[in-house]
C-alpha cells in the first residue's frame, strides 16, 4: 500500500465498514492504524473497543460486540488485532459472519502483522468484498534516508545528507530504531521554552548525539519521572551530574514532558479528548498510559506551576537568577514523579 492510497482513504468523508491493514513492518503498520483511528474519531466514532487475539481468544466476543447497543455514541470503532495475521478456522468464520452483515454505525478495523500471500484466505476476501484491504509495504532499498529526513522534518529538525546517511547506517534498516533515534534527537535539541534548535544537524553532530549514551540517559531520567519512579530518576540525575553533565543539557527532555503534561491537563480540564490531544502531540501509544497516570497524580494547576518553575531553573543554570540549578532540577523531577510530596523549586 502506498502512502497516497492510505491518504485518499482517510481523506474521504466516510470510512469502509471493514478495513484490513496488514504488513510485516510493525512500525508502519502501527502508524497506519493510528492514522485510521484518528480519522475515525474525527468522523464521530468516539467509542472504541479493542480485541487482542491470543491463543485462547473467544471469537464470540466479536459477534457480541457487533450486536450490542452503543453505550456512549451512535458510532463505534471495533479494533481487532491479529499479531500473527492468522485468525484460524474459528476466527475466519467469525470475521466472515461479521462481513455478511456489518453494522451501519460501526467500523471494524483489523490490524494483521506478519503478512504474506500465505496469510490470505476466505476471511480476507470477505473483508475485500465489503470493505478495504491495504497491505503496508516495507521500505524499498534506498528509501530509508528519505524516510528519516521526513521524520526529522515532522519533528521540526533538519540534517545534512551526510548526517541522514550516518543515522541510516547506524540503524541498519530498523525503522523502529530509526524512529526512536529521531524522537531522542528531538528531546536532546529541545530548548526549555519548548522550541527545537532548527539548525541543520551535520554528520559530526549527528554521530555525537546518537553515540553518546550518557546523553540518552537524560531521556531515561525524564521517562522515569513520568512513570512515577522517583528513586530511579533521582539516581540517574546524580549519575549524570557525576559524569560532568550540565543542567542546560538536561532540561530538554524534562521540558518536553512538562509541556506535554500541561497541555494534556488543560485539554482534560476543558472536557476535551485527551486521546486525540496525545495523537496530535505524536505521543506514542506505548507511552500514553504513563501520561494518563501522571495526569491522575496532580491537578492542571500543578502542571502549569511546575512548567513555570522550569523557566526559573533554566535561568538559574545560566546565571540569570539566583539559586541552585541542580537542586531546582531535582525538585522538578520530584514534582513530576511524586506531586504529593509537595516539593517544588
Amino acid at each position: 500500500m502506498s502512502g497516497d492510497a492510505l491518504s485518499r482513504l482517510l481523506a474521504a468523508d466516510h470510512l469502509p465498514p471493514v478495513c484490513l491493514l496488514c504488513g510485516s513492518e510493525s512500525l508502519l503498520l502501527l502508524e497506519a492504524a493510528d492514522a485510521f483511528r484518528a480519522r475515525a474519531q474525527a468522523l464521530g466514532f468516539a467509542e472504541r473497543q479493542v480485541f487482542d487475539v491470543e491463543a485462547r481468544f473467544d471469537w464470540n466476543e466479536l459477534a457480541a460486540a457487533a450486536s450490542a447497543m452503543s453505550l456512549f455514541s451512535t458510532q463505534r470503532l471495533l479494533e481487532l488485532r491479529l499479531p500473527t495475521g492468522k485468525p484460524g478456522r474459528t476466527g475466519s468464520d467469525a470475521i466472515r459472519a461479521y462481513c455478511e452483515n456489518p453494522s451501519p454505525d460501526t467500523v471494524l478495523l483489523i490490524a494483521a502483522g506478519d503478512w504474506s500471500r500465505q496469510h490470505e484466505g476466505a476471511w480476507s476476501k470477505a473483508v475485500a468484498k465489503v470493505g478495504k484491504v491495504y497491505q503496508v509495504q516495507p521500505l524499498r532499498s534506498g528509501q530509508l534516508p528519505g524516510w528519516i529526513r521526513e521524520r526529522l522534518r515532522s519533528q521540526g529538525m533538519s540534517a545534512t545528507p551526510d548526517a541522514v546517511q550516518a543515522l541510516a547506517e547506524r540503524v541498519e534498516g530498523n525503522l523502529l530504531a530509526a524512529a526512536q533515534e529521531v524522537e531522542k534527537l528531538a528531546l536532546l535539541l529541545r530548548r526549555p521554552d519548548g522550541s527545537i534548535d532548527s539548525a541543520p544537524i551535520d554528520a559530526d553532530r549527528m554521530l555525537e548525539l546518537v553515540a553518546d549514551s550518557a546523553r540518552f540517559e537524560v531521556f531515561g531520567m525524564a521517562e522515569a519521572a513520568l512513570s512515577g519512579d522517583t528513586a530511579r530518576c533521582l539516581r540517574m540525575l546524580r549519575g549524570l551530574r557525576a559524569e560532568g553533565a550540565a543542567v542546560p543539557a538536561l532540561l530538554g527532555p524534562v521540558s518536553y514532558t512538562l509541556s506535554s503534561l500541561a497541555e494534556l491537563a488543560a485539554v482534560q480540564e476543558a472536557g476535551g479528548s485527551v486521546a486525540r490531544a496525545m495523537q496530535q502531540a505524536r505521543i506514542w501509544e506505548s507511552k500514553q498510559r504513563q501520561y494518563r497516570d501522571a495526569l491522575g497524580r496532580a491537578s492542571p494547576r500543578h502542571w502549569q506551576r511546575v512548567l513555570a518553575d522550569l523557566g526559573r531553573v533554566d535561568r538559574m543554570s545560566k546565571g540569570r537568577e539566583f539559586g541552585d540549578a541542580w537542586l531546582g532540577l531535582e525538585r522538578l523531577l520530584t514534582a513530576i514523579a511524586a506531586p504529593q510530596a509537595g516539593i517544588g523549586p
